[in-house]
């Protein structure tokens, strides 16, 4: 078993496999016409030998955020 970090110590861990059941994106419109999408991509995930206070698992995990703009055409930057 690898070690991690968890609250300033190492502790114990093990990567765990996992399917992706759905990843949706979030939208967001903005006051000036502007859509913001978000998505978060799970990229691992690390299962410490360390309990919470309800007596659950801890989990560590790595994620990748991506992130697109919409904007009216008003906002937009004119190609010269």
């Amino acid at each position: 078993m690898k070690t991690y970090e968890y609250q300033g110590r190492q502790v114990e861990g093990e990567e765990v496999d996992f399917k992706s059941e759905g990843e949706q994106w979030n939208l967001y419109r903005l006051e000036d016409g502007s859509t913001l999408k978000l998505k978060t991509v799970l990229l691992s995930v690390v299962r410490l030998s360390e309990y919470n206070e309800t007596g659950d698992p801890v989990y560590q995990f790595s994620a990748q955020q991506i992130v697109t703009v919409q904007a009216p055409d008003y906002l937009k930057k004119a190609n010269k």
